[in-house]
């Protein structure tokens, strides 16, 4: 089954919101496959009858009962100040998710009360924004607001540069990141931005940016990394001019470590998956992924995170069979919230039948034991399913979906084709049984 959890990446495109233990508790996780540019389709496992859940009713306007600290429609708000929402009238905070235009989340913070949120780094100056919050009143029912706003332009502009992922060991899937304060679009400035943007790996391997978008880029080897490798990554474009009014700004760099070789692969025809370690077959067991309308994306996944306990309800998407599980051993595949979890309830399914809403089930001492196994940045491939094929950028990280030549073309030091000049795909992080 699939799920599709509220943390975004910090790793890549989109940058996580900070809950409180409570509200990850109180948290509704839900799993499908549906996905949306604002929000994701939810769907997960389980049956029931949904009519005296609260959450299963419309949401009410909530727009008296939170306050923002950008007006809705205004074009002056500060960037350099910090996005405030508080929750009025005895309702509390469940979700608060703010984008730009290009797709890019700002990351915030929730208060241990659920009152309040504020954003945890700079917006954009220039920048169209939307906002979205949840709610939930005193009776446990859930209300929404939404607005719009834009920031004030900046009077001098620097090209800042985060990249990812953040300093660690992970698999030999993990590609590099690089998110762009300020698109960039033309061909030389992309080359400019790209020639200053060294990445060193020891063993050394052969490998290559590639342009999501006007404002991310990501860089893999031909294949995956050697196991056991240091790669650094670094930017030397503070100070060098990309155009005119917009010259290069700070960034830190990026010291990261891969540990063994894992390669997981699910066949949903067989029914199995089979756990290779630095080449060696360690342990295959019995599986079930999606049924048909919730198929499994076929194609090569990287992991995201892994969580030890996740909740995948059906009451935010409406589903037609109900369900509201708690899930152990979670390791999510895609920002839409396909996951290999344990699934004790279809174990006689495994092996049998695919019954899941789109993750990957298992027996729960085999998802406990390939949760303590892999690392973030491992590889897990679906074979033989009847779904859609892995996008190579937007839903987590499906870059190894793309063959190599085509890859280079997107680099715009590697090709003269310069490709990726749109937003990537804001998948929200939701879960999916």
């Amino acid at each position: 089954m699939s799920h599709r959890p509220h943390t975004a990446i910090s790793r890549g495109a989109l940058a996580p919101r900070t809950l409180s233990r409570k509200h990850k508790r109180r948290m509704v996780r839900s799993c499908a496959l549906l996905l949306a540019p604002l929000s994701v389709g939810l769907a997960a496992c389980g049956t029931g009858d949904s009519s005296d859940d609260p959450l299963a009713s419309a949401p009410y306007d909530a727009t008296d009962a939170v306050s923002v600290s950008a007006a809705a429609d205004s074009t002056d708000v500060d960037p350099d100040k910090p996005l405030k929402v508080t929750a009025e009238k005895g309702d509390t905070l469940t979700d608060v998710f703010a984008t730009d235009a290009s797709g890019r989340v700002v990351p915030g913070e929730l208060s241990a009360d659920q009152k309040s949120w504020h954003s945890t780094s700079p917006l954009a100056a220039g920048a169209r924004y939307t906002l979205q919050v949840s709610t939930e009143n005193p009776d446990g029912a859930p209300g929404r607001r939404s607005l719009r706003f834009e920031t004030k332009a900046a009077a001098a502009k620097h090209l800042d540069v985060k990249l990812g992922p953040s300093n660690g060991t992970y698999g030999v899937g993990m590609p590099l990141t690089a998110e762009l304060s300020h698109p960039v679009k033309k061909p030389a400035q992309r080359e400019l931005v790209e020639r200053a943007l060294r990445v060193d790996s020891q063993p050394h391997v052969e490998g290559s940016w590639h342009w999501v978008n006007s404002k991310e880029l990501h860089y893999r080897p031909r294949s995956y990394w050697p196991a056991h490798a240091s790669i650094t990554l670094r930017s030397s474009l503070k100070g060098l001019k990309v155009r005119e009014g917009l010259y290069g700004g700070k960034s830190e760099p990026v010291r990261m470590k891969t540990g063994d070789r894992i390669v997981a692969v699910a066949d949903a025809s067989s029914l199995q998956m089979t756990v290779k370690k630095n080449g060696k077959t360690i342990r295959s067991v019995p599986i079930t992924t999606g049924k048909s309308g919730y198929e499994t994306r076929n194609g090569i996944k990287v992991i995201l995170t892994k969580e030890p306990y996740v909740r995948m309800t059906s009451a935010s998407i409406g589903a037609g069979d109900f369900y509201d599980l708690g899930v152990h051993w979670a390791t999510r595949l895609t920002n839409s919230g396909e996951y290999v979890h344990g699934a004790p309830w279809s174990v006689g399914s495994q092996g049998v039948s695919n019954t899941s809403h789109g993750c990957t089930g298992m027996s729960s001492s085999n998802a406990k034991w390939f949760f303590d196994l892999v690392n973030e940045g491992d590889i897990v491939k679906h074979v033989n399913t009847s779904g859609e094929t892995m996008a190579p950028f937007g839903n987590g990280f499906g870059d190894w979906n793309m063959d190599w030549k085509e890859w280079r073309a997107g680099s715009a030091v590697n090709s003269g084709k310069h490709v990726g000049s749109g937003p990537a795909d804001a998948a929200r992080l939701r879960p999916q049984v």
